[in-house]
């Protein structure tokens, strides 16, 4: 866990239940401003097709929701600043009302077949696309600027990888014809070759 996350989620009532269940609370490191991504966690970025972001209502209560793109869609703009293009969409504008009242923004980013999640925090701020044609573009490409309606830029506080255990890996159609079927397909290809070349009895 990076030292700035720890920090920010290890409170007081989290390090009571550790000290409750496991006899004694972790050790928090001394943490900077904030964690700035590395390649690893860029590479893991720029590789995602969707991912959970959660806001926090004016009630308190955590709005999560998922978001999908094409592969890369989150954009990596510099170590510790990403951003992607809001299509239109059912009009409830949910997390866009919430970070009205509260900028902090948690992102889940999964890879379900290699078992990898990674969480990011960060605060977030939307831009409106009508006001910005050139950026939005830029962020989503020409073929969906027409749908585009805001962009968020997320500056990120803090990130970490979690364990393996417990992820169900799961395969996306993509995945399953590039994986498992295409390999497949090869191997029937060439036992069908060696086949014709046997000799006839």
């Amino acid at each position: 866990m990076a030292a700035k996350f720890q920090q920010l989620a290890q409170t007081e009532a989290v390090r009571q239940a550790q000290e409750r269940y496991y006899g004694k609370a972790q050790n928090l490191k001394a943490a900077g401003e904030r964690d700035a991504l590395t390649e690893d966690e860029i590479s893991f970025i720029q590789s995602r097709d969707s991912f959970y972001m959660a806001t926090v209502s004016e009630t308190g209560w955590p709005y999560l929701q998922h978001r999908g793109g094409p592969t890369g869609f989150l954009r990596v703009l510099a170590p510790s600043s990403l951003a992607f293009a809001d299509y239109r969409g059912n009009r409830q504008l949910l997390s866009t009302g919430n970070l009205a009242n509260s900028d902090r923004v948690t992102l889940f980013l999964m890879d379900y077949p290699q078992q990898t999640r990674l969480k990011i925090m960060g605060h977030a701020r939307i831009e409106d696309a009508r006001e910005h044609v050139d950026l939005a573009a830029q962020i989503a490409g020409p073929e969906v600027e027409g749908i585009i309606e805001r962009i968020f830029f997320i500056e990120v506080v803090s990130f970490d990888w979690n364990c393996p255990q417990h992820i169900t890996p799961r395969y996306t159609v993509v995945e399953i014809k590039d994986t498992i079927v295409a390999p497949l397909q090869q191997r029937i290809a060439e036992l069908e070759a060696q086949l014709k070349n046997l000799p006839r009895t």
